[in-house]
C-alpha cells in the first residue's frame, strides 16, 4: 500500500513560503514484521524521513506511534546519524497546531537521544507552546535550553528572532525569556535582553518590566529600580505625555507605580514614596488598593497617622474596596504611636464593614496593649485568637512574655512560655530569655534558670555578663561561694577571649 504525505513548513521573515512536495513510500518496508528481514534497510534521504516521520506521529495511533517513531529513527541513526536540528523543526512545524503532540515529540527525542539538538530547533518548541498559549511549558523549555546552552545564552535571543516568523509565533515569548532570567536571578541578561529588543523596537509587556524593576529594586537598591524605571518608560516629569504613556511604545500603570514606592518603602524613604505617588497622578494614572496601602503603610510607620487616615479617607471617597491589610495597616499604626483606643475604633469599624480580622490584627492590638503594660487585654486578645483558630508569631509572643515578666511575675511568664511552645514553632529572642532568666533568679530558682539558660546557648545566644551577674548574685545570697565564685572565674574567662 502506497501512502502520499504532504507537508507544508517554513515561513521567513518576509511573509510565508508553502514548500508542498509529494513522496511515496512503501510502509511495508519501513516497518516490516519482526524478524522479517536479515539486515537493517537503508537510510531515508532527509526529505523521505521527515515526511515518514510526520505521517507517524499524525496518523498512528497513540499506542504504536512512539514504537514505530523510534523504530524509524534508530535505524537511520544506525546506518547515517541523529535526526538534525533541522530535521526536527520540520518536523515539529509540522505539529504546530498540535503543541501537545510536537511537545511529546520533543522530549521523546531528548529521552532517547534522537536528535542532535540546537537553540534553533529549541527556538521551535519554544514558538509552538507559545503561539498556543502554552505558557508554563514554553517557560520550562526556555529555562531547560538556558541551562543546555548555558554559554550561548546570549544567542537564545537571536535564534528565537530568526524563527519567529517562520513559526507564527507570539510576541510575549520574549516576555517569557526575560521571566525565565528572572527568575534564575540573571539580572544582568534580562537586562541585555531588554536592551537588544528595544534595539530592535520590540516591547516587553509592561508586567514584565515591572517584574524586572521590582527585582532591581530588591539585589541592587531602590535607587537602582528608580533609575530603571525612568529609562525603560522614558517618563519626564517635566513633560507629561498624559495617558501614562512613554515615548518607548511602553504604558505604565498602576502596578509599575507600586513597585517602585515597595522599593523606597522597604528603605524607610517616605519622601521618595511621596514622590512617586504624585509621578503616579501627573502621568493620569489611577491608584488601586495596593498603592494606597503602601502609601499609608509609610506613613504609619513614619508615625505620621494624620496622613495615613488622610489617604485612607481617600480611599473611601473613591469607592475602593477598603481591605483587611488598609485596616490592619492603620491598626499597627495606632498601637505603633501608642493610641490603642483609636486603634480598637478601626477594628471595630473593620467588623461593622464586614471585613475579617486576621491574625495580624490580633498581633498589632496585643503588641499594642503590651507597650502600655496592659498585658491582661493582651490576654484577652490572645484567647480570642486561639478561638478563631488564628496563630500567633513568634514576635507577638515574644512580647508578652516579656510584658508578663514586667506585670504578673516570672512565674506566670514561664507557665504561658511553656504552654506556647508546646503549642507553636516560636523562634525565641535573646531579649525574653533575658528576662526570665532574671525573673527566675531573682526568686531564688536557680536551678530552673540554669535550665533556660542551657536551652538559650542551644538557640545560639550565648549568656552576657548580666546574666551571670544574676546567677554570681543569686548563689552568693544561697552562700553557695563554690558556684558564684566558678561562675565568676567563667565570666572573666569569656571576657579575655
Amino acid at each position: 500500500m502506497h501512502a502520499i504525505c504532504s507537508m507544508k513548513f517554513l515561513r521567513d521573515f518576509n511573509g510565508y513560503l508553502s514548500i508542498n512536495f509529494q513522496k511515496t513510500l512503501h510502509f511495508s518496508s519501513l516497518f516490516p514484521k519482526p524478524h522479517s528481514f536479515s539486515s537493517s534497510p537503508p537510510p531515508l534521504p532527509g526529505g523521505d524521513l521527515v515526511s515518514a516521520a510526520v505521517t507517524i506521529l499524525k496518523h498512528h495511533r497513540s499506542k504504536s506511534r512512539w514504537s514505530h517513531l523510534r523504530s524509524l529513527l534508530t535505524t537511520t541513526r544506525n546506518n547515517h546519524s541523529l535526526l538534525t536540528p533541522s530535521q526536527f523543526s520540520q518536523i515539529a512545524l509540522n505539529l504546530r497546531n498540535n503543541p501537545h503532540l510536537a511537545l511529546r515529540f520533543f522530549h521523546f527525542t531528548l529521552h532517547h537521544s534522537l536528535s542532535s539538538h540546537s537553540l534553533s530547533s529549541y527556538a521551535t518548541v519554544i514558538h509552538i507552546l507559545s503561539r498556543s498559549r502554552f505558557k508554563v511549558q514554553a517557560l520550562k523549555v526556555i529555562k531547560l535550553a538556558m541551562f543546555e546552552f548555558s554559554d550561548q545564552n546570549s544567542a537564545l535571543l537571536e535564534a528565537l528572532i530568526k524563527t519567529y516568523r517562520v513559526c507564527d509565533s507570539a510576541p510575549f515569548v520574549f516576555d517569557l525569556l526575560v521571566k525565565a532570567c528572572l527568575e534564575s536571578k540573571k539580572i544582568d541578561r534580562a537586562i541585555e535582553i531588554y536592551e537588544m529588543l528595544k534595539s530592535k523596537n520590540v516591547f516587553l509587556r509592561t508586567s514584565t518590566c515591572n517584574s524586572l524593576i521590582e527585582l532591581v529594586s530588591k539585589s541592587r537598591g531602590c535607587f537602582a529600580g528608580y533609575d530603571l524605571y525612568r529609562e525603560i518608560f522614558d517618563l519626564d516629569v517635566d513633560n507629561v505625555g498624559g495617558n501614562g504613556r512613554s515615548g518607548k511604545g511602553i504604558s505604565v500603570n498602576a502596578n509599575t507605580f507600586n513597585v517602585v514606592m515597595v522599593g523606597f518603602y522597604r528603605e524607610g524613604l517616605v519622601d521618595k514614596v511621596e514622590k512617586v505617588w504624585e509621578e503616579m497622578k501627573m502621568f493620569d494614572c489611577v491608584p488601586n488598593v495596593y498603592g494606597y496601602n503602601v502609601l499609608m503603610a509609610a506613613y504609619c510607620d513614619d508615625g505620621r497617622m494624620e496622613e495615613a487616615m488622610r489617604v485612607l479617607g481617600e480611599m473611601k471617597n473613591n469607592d475602593l474596596n477598603v481591605d483587611a491589610t488598609s485596616y490592619n495597616t492603620i491598626i499597627g499604626g495606632f498601637c505603633g504611636v501608642g493610641d490603642v483606643m483609636r486603634a480598637e475604633e478601626i477594628y471595630r469599624e473593620m467588623a461593622m464593614n464586614g471585613v475579617e480580622t486576621t491574625g495580624i490584627t490580633f498581633e498589632h492590638l496585643i503588641n499594642g496593649y503590651c507597650k502600655l503594660g496592659d498585658v491582661d487585654s493582651a490576654m484577652v486578645l490572645y484567647k480570642d485568637m486561639c478561638r478563631k483558630s488564628f496563630s500567633l508569631e513568634s514576635k507577638a509572643i515574644n512580647v508578652i512574655v516579656r510584658s508578663l515578666c514586667d506585670v504578673n511575675g516570672v512565674s506566670k511568664a514561664m507557665e504561658f512560655w511553656r504552654m506556647v511552645m508546646k503549642k507553636y514553632e516560636v523562634v525565641s529572642e535573646k531579649e525574653s530569655y533575658e528576662k526570665l532568666i532574671k525573673g527566675l533568679c531573682m526568686e531564688g530558682k536557680l536551678e530552673e534558670g540554669l535550665k533556660l539558660q542551657g536551652e538559650m546557648v542551644r538557640d545560639g545566644f550565648e549568656p552576657g555578663s548580666e546574666i551571670y551577674g544574676v546567677f554570681i548574685d543569686g548563689y552568693t545570697k544561697q552562700g553557695n561561694e563554690i558556684m558564684a565564685s566558678e561562675l565568676r572565674k567563667e565570666m572573666l574567662g569569656k571576657d579575655m577571649s
